[in-house]
């Protein structure tokens, strides 16, 4: 690789008419659903920032302490003349970490919110300027292509924050089996998996006294107001987050306190009083339960690391 990486941007963003068509039909079912992606505009990036610092959010600080312990470990195990896919940029705190150890020979960030995809990864090339910075701005939940100057190198996914944990486990499979086909065989992935725990831990997790978590689920709101001139007024929503024991996840919605009709895309949607409009899903997984997963995406393991409360686990898993 020469002294002086590379940048360069892909721009796969879906077109506002897949937005309007994807979110209009998930208003239409029964209940009402939207899509986790569509929290992650400028500010919706922001505030989840601001989630990851607080005291009751011990994703972040539990999966940090990991990479620290085990980055090493996770380094020997990739080798040399790697392509790092991250799936959803994020602050970029933890690639850092990655990419101080591990040290690929390019980083793709992949993320649907443009500008913060930009932001990032301009500021990483700046402190890495070895590195080849080649960002991806496309919905990472469906297949994507990778820039070419990548073809030759070994293809390792990096999905932190149990983000995994989005999908139903369907959907975290076909993810997977996305992943997998990226990758290809002999390819890796680390990803960061929360695990099944005490209720009222979880349930506070999502919870914070601050309304943090409220006003990032209130956001998506106003990113759809902004992005298809809907009139949603978020003041007249409220945050609910609760644990599903039979389903093993945090599920949030945004609940209509007034009966409401909102204006979107040429249509008229319309919400009686307490009716919930489900936002996000947050499945946990015991070690069993997510191996099981990966395998029948066509994943094994090469390593798996836990914290001593076992809250939380990064694996390391390789493509077949």
């Amino acid at each position: 690789m020469s002294s002086k990486g590379s940048y360069a941007f892909l721009d796969n963003k879906p077109a506002q008419q897949e937005m309007a068509r994807e979110i209009l039909a998930g208003l239409k079912t029964q209940p009402k659903t939207l899509s986790p992606k569509y929290f992650y505009d400028a500010q919706g990036s922001a505030l989840f920032d601001q989630i990851t610092e607080l005291d009751e959010y011990y994703l972040t600080r539990t999966e940090m302490a990991l990479f620290d312990t085990h980055l090493v470990d996770i380094a020997q195990h990739l080798g040399g003349n790697v392509c790092l896919i991250e799936y959803g940029s994020g602050s970029s705190v933890k690639i850092r970490k990655l990419l101080q150890t591990v040290t690929p020979a390019a980083y793709v960030p992949v993320d649907i919110s443009d500008e913060h995809l930009q932001a990032n990864a301009r500021a990483l090339h700046k402190d890495f300027p070895a590195l080849n910075v080649l960002p991806v701005c496309a919905d990472f939940t469906q297949r994507f292509e990778l820039p070419a100057a990548v073809a030759d190198m070994t293809k390792v996914g990096f999905f932190p924050g149990s983000s995994i944990g989005n999908f139903d486990p369907q959907g975290a499979q076909r993810f997977l089996e996305n992943v997998h086909a990226t990758v290809g065989p002999g390819g890796a992935m680390l990803v960061g998996v929360d695990r099944k725990k005490s209720v009222s831990v979880l349930e506070q997790a999502y919870n914070d006294k601050q309304g943090v978590t409220a006003a990032f689920n209130l956001n998506v709101l106003t990113h759809i107001n902004n992005e298809l001139d809907a009139d949603f007024e978020p003041q007249q929503f409220s945050h609910v987050a609760r644990y599903n024991p039979q389903l093993g996840c945090i599920q949030m919605f945004l609940r209509s306190d007034v009966k409401q009709r909102v204006e979107i895309a040429g249509e008229t949607i319309s919400f009686v009083e307490g009716e919930e409009l489900h936002t996000e899903n947050s499945y946990k997984y015991d070690p069993d339960e997510f191996l099981a997963l990966a395998d029948s995406a066509g994943f094994g393991s090469l390593a798996q690391f836990s914290d001593s409360r076992a809250y939380f686990t990064l694996y390391l898993l390789q493509a077949r």
